[in-house]
Formats: structure tokens, sequence, C-alpha cells
């Protein structure tokens, strides 16, 4: 059945589905445009809008492009390409392989969002080079499990409002993690999707004929052997004791982090986790370099689109369209049913603004004061725009970036398998937000 479904979904994706570059261009004139259109706001007041904020997420793109780069440099060392191997051969079918590769990025998405993205990946290449299976679908799988990171351990909604004076304090107080992630709801919902996400990958899995393969040599990306070494320079470049000498102190900052201080995880930490682990695996700075020439190559949407994404976000908070948006939706909200709502306009809302901490900023003045107003469980109303800002994302090739960069595909080779998980998972966190 499922099968039957994702052909016309996957063959409507990839003839509309334009470049993600084009995509953030119509959605910069569409916010543009409906900025003017409803929120009476002159074309002159629109374009400051957008220009001021054209800049405004420079810090969160480098750290998306290292996510991308410290990623990969981890995952391109020997101890972990072993590893990857390993764990790849315990797939022995194209259906276990995609089952595989999705439990194995869900796991890892729950941790942390970042990390998710770049290991679900990379070992959908190691599966690939092993396995004789579509390869659209397995990096589909792949970046589905992604749609758990906010219900999870990283999520940045939860651990805003559970942190001391954050932005609502008065309004709300602090809500422990007990309420948001760990609470029953939540978890009912996080089980149900690590059933149902790898199950309905597998169901799509399209029949021998009508399968797209990768050749395994093309995913190949063995370093040139070392030469001779002659100059001073070349020792210093495949020196080991200079890895060490930098890397094992970057380790141990992490411990005093992690241990002594405390510390949680956040994308600067993942990010400098990768990366010194990284430097010491390669063992000399040359194995480094040359994964990191390798790895950047990717990183090119990321530079671009991000600015543009910025500038979108801009828009839609400074003109008042996202807060328009949310309330136009919660109009028809009840107790019981404010939840539901604040997940569907949370998703809509974050096809225009996908992060989920400028989300949050933007809606959180709506949606407390509805579910205030209304008797609503406000923990479970502020889970439901986490949940909105997750659910999109399987069409939102915005977060599938990095992840198509590794795999070197295109968000038209997967979002057509995502767009038929957008609705079963659509259902499933909708009942689970209201009946759980």
């Amino acid at each position: 059945m499922l099968k039957m479904i994702s052909k016309p979904a996957v063959r409507l994706v990839e003839r509309y589905l334009p470049d993600p570059y084009i995509f953030v261009l119509l959605l910069t004139l569409v916010a543009a445009v409906a900025a003017i259109a409803v929120e009476r706001q002159t074309p002159l007041a629109v374009m400051r809008m957008w220009g001021d904020g054209f800049w405004g997420l420079l810090t969160f793109s480098m750290q998306m492009l290292l996510v991308l780069v410290t990623g990969f440099m981890l995952a391109s060392s020997p101890p972990v390409k072993r590893l990857l191997q390993r764990l790849a051969g315990t797939a022995r079918s194209p259906g276990g392989a995609i089952i595989l590769v999705t439990l194995v990025s869900l796991a890892a998405s729950w941790i942390n969002w970042g990390f998710g993205l770049v290991v679900g990946a990379l070992f959908a290449k190691e599966l690939a080079r092993l396995v004789r299976v579509d390869y659209r679908l397995l990096v589909a799988s792949a970046y589905s499990g992604f749609i758990v990171w906010h219900g999870g351990l990283a999520g940045s909604v939860p651990l805003t409002i559970a942190t001391e004076g954050h932005f609502t304090a008065d309004q709300i107080g602090v809500i422990g993690t007990g309420s948001t992630i760990f609470a029953f709801f939540n978890l009912a919902i996080v089980v149900c999707l690590f059933i149902a996400v790898p199950l309905v990958n597998r169901l799509m899995l399209p029949d021998e004929k009508d399968s797209v393969h990768v050749d395994p040599q093309l995913l190949d990306d063995e370093p040139a052997p070392v030469g001779r070494i002659t100059r001073p320079a070349e020792k210093l470049e495949n020196s080991m004791a200079l890895s060490l000498l930098v890397g094992v102190p970057g380790l141990v900052f992490l411990l005093d982090h992690f241990i002594l201080r405390g510390g949680g995880l956040n994308l600067n930490v993942v990010n400098f986790l990768f990366l010194f682990l990284a430097i010491v695996l390669h063992r000399t700075p040359r194995s480094l370099l040359t994964s990191l020439n390798e790895a950047i190559k990717g990183g090119a949407g990321i530079v671009i689109q991000f600015p543009f994404y910025a500038g979108i976000m801009a828009i839609m908070v400074q003109s008042g369209l996202a807060q328009s948006m949310s309330e136009w939706l919660i109009s028809f909200a009840t107790a019981t049913s404010l939840p539901f709502w604040s997940f569907l306009s949370a998703g809509i809302v974050n096809l225009f603004v996908p992060s989920g901490g400028g989300q949050w900023a933007v809606q959180a003045p709506v949606m407390l004061p509805a579910a205030q107003a209304l008797g609503a469980d406000i923990s479970r109303v502020a889970m439901a725009v986490a949940w909105g800002d997750a659910w999109t994302n399987l069409l939102q090739p915005f977060w599938a970036l990095p992840v198509l960069a590794i795999a070197g595909l295109k968000a038209k080779d997967i979002m057509g398998f995502c767009l038929v998980q957008l609705f079963i998972t659509g259902i499933i966190i909708s009942v689970g937000l209201v009946w759980f």
C-alpha cells in the first residue's frame, strides 16, 4: 500500500520541487508579499526588515557548517569508519538496511539534532557500500529520524522553559523536563515514532526495477597514500605527536565540562567534541586536512541559503505575520484542542522560520496567553510548538542540507519519501498531543 502511495509522491516531488536555493528565493517572495498584503507593511519597510535581518544567523550558519565538516571528519577517521562498517555489516537485506539506518538516526537525533543529522547521513553512505538498496530511500530514512529531535534531550523549547530566568518565566515560571521531555505523552509519541517511522520507510521500499542504486566505488573517499617524507614541513603534517598534543587537551576540557562543571550538550559542545575526536582519531594533521578538503565541498548550500532564511525570519517576526498566522489558527481552539492547533500553526510557521529557538520566541507570546485563558496544559502546548517545528522539517529542505551534502543527493531525491512520512507522523503526533 505505502509502496504504491510513495511512487506518485516521489514522482511529484522530483518533478516540481526545485533546488533548495530556488525554494528559499520563493519563500522570500511569499513572505514579503504576505507582509505587504496582510500586515499592511510598505514595500520599503519590508525591504528594510529583510536587509537588516539578512545576516542575523551568521553564528548559527557557521555552527551548521561545522556540524557538517567536523562530523564528516570524525566519521571518516579510520576507527569510526571501521565501527560504521561493522554496524552496517549487520544489515543482511535492503529492508534491513532501511530499518537499521532509521533506528540509528532516530536514536542519535533524540540525543542531539546535529549529531543525528551527521551520523544518519554517514551511516547511510556506509550501508550503501555494502547493501544494494534504493539510495534515495536510504538517505531519506536517515533524514526522517530527525523528526524526534525536539522531543529529545536537546529540544530547544523544553530546555528553554526549564532554564531559570527564561524570557517567559514571569508568565509560566520554570517548567522542568519531567513535564515536557519526560512526560508520559511526549515519551509515548517518541516510542510510537520509533516504531512507525522505520516501518513506514521499510514499506516504501521500491521494487528492484524501480530502485535507484549508487555505485559503491563513487562513495569511497580513501585518502591517497603518503609518499616519502623529506621536508621538515611534511614531518609536521604527518606528526602523530602534534595531533595528540592538541587533541588530548581538547578532550580533557570536555571531561571537565561534563563531569566537574556539570555542563550539557549544545551545538558548540557537539562541534567541539566532533573536532577534537577527529584530531585524535585521524592521528596526523595531513589525514585530517585531507578529510576536511572532502567535507567542505558539501557546505555551499549552507553558506548561501542560511542568510536568506535569516531575512525571511526577520520579515515574519518584525511585520507581525508569524503572530497573525498563529493567532488565526488558535482562534478555533478549546482547552482540549489547543495543543493540536498549536502543533499545526508551528508546522506552518516552521516553513518560514526554521529555527526551534527562534520560533518559540515568535509563538510563545501568542500561545501562552491562549493556554492560560482556556485553562489548557501549558507544558503540553509548549511541546506542541516543539513538535510542530520538528514535523514540517520533513517538507522544509533547510535542515536536509547537511545530509544531502554528505550523501551527494538533491532535495528532490528524498523529499517524496519524506512527504509520505509527513502525513503519517503528523497523525501520530496530533493524536499523542490530544489523547495521550
